[in-house]
């Protein structure tokens, strides 16, 4: 190599056809073959680690792997999901946090669950605690700071109870026994306007009288309808008249679209599951079971790490058939 000289010779590029690539061109390469799919879970995973080979996922982490992508997928806009059940100990609190925890920790933030119970809901209790105690009274009565353009996600802080890991954030209701008046149609409204500015996703749970205008405004605001009840013929039941009430009142698209999900006690004496299946899978989209969980059962503050695997796995499957309808 004479002094003075590249190490390398310079590359000279000459057209082939005389028309230069785009960008596009260079990124549609990507597109061309999918990188192969590489098992991360179980016996599979071992292996690949050992190295020999590399074995693909089996039909278990495909089918979690498929609900992750449905969870993750955009939905277009703001979407609102709404949990129901005129049944107190149905289940919808619980649905209401698993969900957000789901969504949140699969997909990210912007989720927010709401507690539109028109006297006092438990949501904020079980919940983890933030540095304040405000609820959807404090937020309505301080509203014009948000009216225009004002208002900004910080400001809303104040109100929203943020969850850590969780990856959402909740809206308490009224957590007096003595609260003021219920909530209104028009309060709703009001409230859901601002959050949806800074939401992607809200779950809004309900309280136990059909006939309050706030439960009558989510139902007209809900773009998916989650239908809980324990695995008790009353429970589900109380969800089936609730049903009849919806199909009665022009909502029957509503209803064909829902997901039940039906909550597993301990033991599975003395139910008539197979009843209960039968009949909310004839009337909607999809009936799901949710396994019992001791953590959930004690009424404590729930949080996701400390949820077993079968629970875990079973909400991201309700998450996916959830966002299915998204």
């Amino acid at each position: 190599m004479q002094p003075g000289q590249a190490a390398y010779p310079e590359q000279v590029w000459t057209p082939a056809s005389g028309t230069p690539p785009t960008a596009e061109d260079f990124a549609r390469r990507r597109q061309v073959r999918p990188v192969d799919p590489v098992a991360t879970m179980g016996v599979r995973a071992v292996v690949n680690r050992i190295g020999l080979v590399r074995l693909a996922p089996g039909r278990q982490e495909q089918e979690m792997r498929r609900d992750i992508e449905m969870v993750r997928r955009n939905f277009g806009g703001l979407r609102q999901v709404t949990v129901v059940n005129p049944k107190g100990g149905a289940g919808k609190t619980v649905a209401i946090l698993l969900l957000a925890m789901t969504f949140g920790q699969k997909r990210g933030g912007y989720v927010l669950a709401w507690d539109n119970n028109e006297t006092q809901g438990t949501l904020g209790m079980r919940a983890q605690q933030d540095f304040h105690s405000r609820t959807v009274r404090d937020m309505l009565r301080d509203l014009a700071q948000f009216q225009g353009p004002h208002g900004r996600v910080g400001d809303l802080s104040q109100y929203v109870r943020s969850q850590g890991e969780g990856m959402f954030d909740v809206l308490a209701s009224d957590e007096s026994a003595t609260g003021g008046e219920m909530l209104t149609a028009a309060a709703f409204a009001e409230i859901r306007e601002v959050v949806s500015r800074f939401y992607k996703l809200i779950f809004v749970d309900t309280g136990n009288n059909v006939r309050a205008q706030n439960w009558q405004a989510a139902m007209d605001a809900t773009d998916q309808l989650v239908v809980t009840m324990s695995a008790r013929n009353d429970s589900a039941e109380t969800a089936a008249r609730m049903l009849d009430h919806l199909e009665q009142s022009g909502r029957q698209r509503l209803v064909r679209q829902a997901v039940t999900v039906v909550s597993m006690p301990p033991s599975r004496k003395e139910i008539d599951l197979p009843a209960i299946q039968e009949h909310f899978a004839a009337r909607t989209r999809a009936v799901l079971l949710a396994p019992y969980e001791r953590l959930i059962d004690t009424g404590e503050p729930i949080r996701y790490g400390q949820l077993s695997s079968a629970t875990r796995d079973a909400w991201l499957k309700i998450a996916a058939s959830v966002a299915e309808g998204l």
